[in-house]
């Protein structure tokens, strides 16, 4: 855990004394909290962390939540675990790790106010230094560990995708399969769902963030299915696209441009390409088709302890991509009143060019209906 701490500080003001990272309730939950922490369960709700610049970590727990704390420290001489009765034993221990803090970074962008006011009264004459953008880019290079169990979520998610069409049956309600995919992945070793569900079958596939109402499958549908699964903390997120029953030559053609798209996205991988020229070789492939137009969104997103992970790659995204990164390459067509078809995978960045997390096929597939 001390090399993220360091990490973290290489991009902040050196005179900054101290990082104090504070989570609030569930869901507002500082993924920066988890990212310096390396703790596989619990919620921490009212924990912190004080994050110091030789790389020791101090965290403040709740009695409820001090077996797990100490539990992942135990091996770990850069953390110290400290367990809080109440917000005035809280305020107590913050005080005697830092007697007289001058200036103070905080994570603005997952801070909640109330927590920002808690923190204010505390160090009334402290200066406050936004540590967000140091915490993002941190985090946007992932370590061996990170990469591994973000492997493991991808590899449940994939293994749940080739499920998928032995699952479709016509009468089956897209909250059902919904339910289906997330029950398998639960068999599958995930901790949860990285995000809600999303089936959508015929129309229903043209809304990229489509939630299930309770359609019933019909012969001749198109089905979108985008979903994901948490494992000790990582998250996955894979989308896949099928047919079920006759063949549709409009939605093949789709379907083949998509997979064209993803192909070209792909080619652009490397580290230093810029988001948006990467999202630019998956745009130009569609645009050349009969569907221009109808890729309607960013071509992916960085992914890790969150689903959106840091930064998203669209039109007007600067970010070099970097070894380490991980990011999903989602391309879709949409039409209104007919249906879609996105193929998502997630990915890391190497020096080669990048490498497969999930592996789920991603050719066209019928079902028979």
């Amino acid at each position: 855990m001390k090399a993220r701490v360091l990490r973290v500080f290489e991009q902040l003001d050196p005179k900054t004394d101290a990082l104090v990272v504070a989570n609030a309730i569930d869901p507002h939950l500082d993924q920066g909290f988890f990212y310096l922490f390396d703790v596989p369960s619990g919620l921490f709700e009212g924990s912190i962390a004080v994050a110091h610049r030789d790389g020791h970590l101090d965290v403040l727990s709740s009695l409820l939540e001090e077996e797990s704390a100490q539990q992942a420290a135990k091996h770990d001489h850069s953390v110290t675990v400290h367990a809080m009765k109440d917000n005035a034993d809280r305020e107590r221990i913050v005080k005697k790790l830092l007697p007289n803090p001058g200036t103070l970074a905080l994570n603005y962008r997952e801070l909640t106010h109330e927590s920002f006011l808690m923190i204010e009264k505390t160090f009334p004459s402290a200066k406050w230094v936004d540590a967000s953008a140091a915490v993002r880019k941190a985090r946007m290079i992932k370590d061996a560990s990170e990469i591994e169990r973000l492997e493991k979520a991808a590899l449940i998610g994939s293994a749940v995708a080739k499920k998928i069409p032995a699952m479709l049956k016509t009468g089956l309600t897209d909250s059902d399969l919904a339910a289906e995919i997330e029950y398998a992945m639960g068999r599958g070793g995930a901790s949860g769902r990285s995000f809600s569900t999303i089936a959508g079958f015929g129309p229903d596939g043209a809304e990229p963030h489509f939630s299930p109402r309770g359609r019933k499958l019909e012969p001749g549908m198109s089905i979108v299915c985008d979903f994901g699964a948490y494992y000790h903390r990582y998250a996955s997120d894979i989308t896949r696209s099928f047919h079920f029953g006759p063949r549709d030559d409009e939605m093949k053609r789709v379907h083949d441009t998509v997979f064209a798209a993803q192909e070209a996205a792909l080619a652009a991988v490397h580290d230093g390409a810029i988001g948006k020229d990467v999202h630019g070789a998956a745009a130009k492939v569609i645009d050349a088709s009969p569907f221009k137009g109808r890729f309607t969104h960013g071509l992916g997103h960085s992914i890790g302890l969150a689903v959106h992970d840091g930064f998203g790659m669209n039109a007007i995204s600067e970010e070099p991509l970097e070894t380490g990164m991980t990011i999903t390459i989602e391309p879709g067509i949409y039409l209104p009143g007919k249906g879609g078809v996105r193929i998502e995978d997630d990915i890391v960045v190497t020096n080669e060019g990048y490498r497969f997390l999930t592996k789920a096929p991603r050719e066209y597939l019928e079902v028979a209906a």
